[in-house]
């Protein structure tokens, strides 16, 4: 395998030498045509100045932010390539790499013609090869219907964009109108990097919002719905938004783009996610989320995280995912600083500019500590560090048994790790200085910018947090890091010195009950050491645990509990029965159509994460949590 990536890259580099490329610095232009988007297919034309000869093209694989070879070329179709005179140009996949496509430019030939065709038909699950469109809107990501030549820099390779949208509909996106906005746009000449880096969204129900207009550059929420109640957002949520940008100023004391675009997607019928883009973020939610106040508070971290991505992973990019094409793959290995950094720094965030109250960060923090401290046997045998270096596996993992072989965790933990990181800080300057400091020097490193890449190895992390507080930053990073314990070491750190300390109660907190409301399961696994669907159906089984060693396996269905048919209320009910001198619980369990009986000695009564504040101490995570804007 490794040796088929090496010859791919020296095919590559022999590519390069050959007569058949143009001038890198005639553009290529790229009509894309969503007219068709409603009925899920998206069409392009390509034009390529080239050179007679041998040539490979390749489609797009490793698409950034994704963190993996996730290129949706399965779903590329009507894939032709014809001269300039219409003669047809054969082309041959390569027998390795799928992605790249062999032909040969006919003699007298400048330029070929490539018509392409993406099919839009995938389920509502992943990323932006997920579903996308609807009747009344689509998130164009240009990487689906785009190839360009093997073996050059994505910087290299300039773009002349146009777009062609259905009758009525309006868009939003990074790039440059050349023309009137209209059903046919035509952009500013880009560079392939910028143009991948630049999604559209469009719709029929389509709304702009100009955020913090006192602000410059200029910041805008585009939002799109399946119909127009979809887009009926407060003022109040509009100047959560306004204030984050204000916030993200204070913090970071710099900007790296032109104008900054949250392309906001509100439908139940697209994939659910958020993708990161230096001018730009791909936000795709539910249709309820701005018009649903729980649905709004669980999502609040969405916006947050992206709009930080613009200074921590477009700007400032660990050096493994700063890749010059989409081919080369990514090394993952500082994902714990790329994402986890940017978890922790936008769930702050979003607590800074009123999208959470302070009492519900808590809260959500309370549940990751929790499950990170206690829910996760597979700390003993897959460290933090693996979780970032195999995020190219696990991003698709799912399903029972989770909480064995772990999967992104450094989202997570990485959020724990940066608090404690930040929390050290402060007590080691008595509050003079915190994470706020690495933040404005490390993100905003030459102040306001255009959009480029700075990247950073694990070696500028420590010399950057040793510029605001001097310590062996190294060690403490790579003893949590490389840690196999059964709890997550931060979470002694937070304890010690957040003012607050990880607790269980018996009364669930406002985010237990939110994620119970919103994903219809029963928070059992710090008791019974199982998730339990509304439906009775066994989500996962801690591995270890007393349901475990019960004999309970994920997708077991309970029939009923003590005797009576299963409902969240009677499992409740049976808990609370049972606590202290109560006699066991028992199920009724069908398991591919077979039926049993498991007894559960469980006698705790039911166990829910929170904070509690410890009096007498520094409330440093209050202090976090204040904004910085006045």
């Amino acid at each position: 395998m490794h040796l088929s990536r090496i010859s791919c890259t020296a095919l590559a580099s022999a590519v390069l030498l050959s007569p058949c490329l143009a001038s890198a610095q005639t553009p290529l232009t790229l009509a894309v045509d969503l007219t068709d988007a409603p009925r899920k297919i998206l069409h392009s034309q390509e034009t390529m100045p080239v050179q007679p000869g041998p040539m490979t093209l390749v489609y797009p694989e490793w698409i950034p932010g994704e963190h993996g070879p996730t290129g949706p070329v399965v779903d590329q179709a009507g894939f032709i390539i014809t001269t300039q005179s219409g003669e047809r140009v054969k082309w041959e996949r390569d027998p390795v790499d799928m992605y790249a496509y062999h032909i040969t430019v006919p003699q007298g030939t400048t330029q070929l013609n490539i018509k392409m065709d993406f099919l839009a038909t995938a389920s509502a699950e992943g990323f932006s090869a997920g579903a996308s469109t609807s009747a009344n809107l689509a998130l164009l990501s240009w990487n689906e219907l785009v190839v360009y030549p093997a073996g050059t820099k994505a910087a290299d390779v300039m773009v002349t964009p146009s777009l062609k949208v259905p009758e009525g509909w309006k868009f939003g996106t990074a790039l440059e109108a050349t023309s009137s906005p209209g059903q046919s746009t035509s952009f500013k000449t880009v560079s392939l990097e910028q143009l991948v880096d630049s999604p559209v969204l469009a719709g029929r129900w389509f709304k702009e919002i100009p955020l913090a207009t006192d602000v410059t550059p200029k910041h805008f929420l585009d939002i799109a719905g399946d119909g127009p109640e979809d887009l009926d957002l407060s003022k109040e949520h509009i100047d959560d938004f306004s204030r984050l940008v204000r916030e993200t100023g204070a913090l970071y004391k710099s900007r790296h783009y032109g104008s900054y675009h949250f392309l906001v997607t509100l439908s139940d019928q697209v994939a659910h996610f958020g993708l990161e883009h230096h001018q730009s973020s791909d936000d795709r939610v539910g249709e309820r989320t701005f018009t649903d106040d729980n649905t709004f508070i669980e999502n609040g971290l969405l916006l947050p995280h992206e709009f930080t991505h613009s200074w921590n992973g477009k700007y400032r990019r660990p050096a493994g995912l700063a890749t010059p094409n989409y081919q080369e793959p990514m090394k993952g290995d500082l994902l714990w600083v790329y994402e986890g950094l940017t978890e922790y720094l936008g769930d702050v965030l979003a607590s800074r500019c009123g999208i959470w109250p302070a009492a519900v960060y808590r809260d959500r923090l309370a549940t990751i500590a929790g499950y990170l401290n206690d829910l996760r046997p597979g700390r003993t045998w897959r460290d933090l560090q693996d979780t970032a270096t195999a995020a190219q596996l696990l991003y698709n993992a799912a399903g029972g048994y989770d909480n064995w072989r772990r999967n992104v965790d450094y989202y997570d933990e990485g959020e724990l790790l940066w608090l404690e990181v930040d929390l050290t800080i402060r007590e080691k300057t008595n509050g003079k200085k915190s994470l706020n400091d690495f933040a404005a020097a490390f993100e905003g490193l030459g102040g306001n910018t255009a959009p480029k890449v700075v990247p950073y190895t694990f070696e500028d992390i420590v010399n950057g947090l040793n510029a605001v507080v001097p310590n062996d930053w190294a060690t403490f990073l790579r003893t949590r890091l490389d840690s196999n314990d059964v709890h997550a070491p931060e979470v002694d750190g937070i304890n010690a010195l957040s003012g607050y300390k990880l607790i269980y109660t018996d009364k669930p907190d406002y985010w237990s009950q939110l994620l119970e409301s919103q994903h219809n399961y029963v928070e059992t696994r710090y008791s019974l050491g199982m998730a339990v669907g509304t439906d009775g159906k066994v989500k996962d089984v801690i591995v270890g645990g007393l349901a475990d060693k019960a004999g309970f396996g994920p997708d077991m269905q309970i029939i009923a509990v003590d005797g009576r048919g299963f409902t969240p209320l009677l499992l409740r009910a049976a808990i609370q029965h049972a606590q202290g001198n109560g006699p066991a619980i028992e199920f009724i369990v069908e398991n591919t159509n077979y039926y049993k009986v498991i007894r559960m000695d469980y006698h705790g009564g039911e166990r829910y994460p929170q904070l509690q504040r410890v009096e007498g101490t520094p409330a440093r995570l209050d202090d976090i949590l204040q904004p910085m804007v006045k």
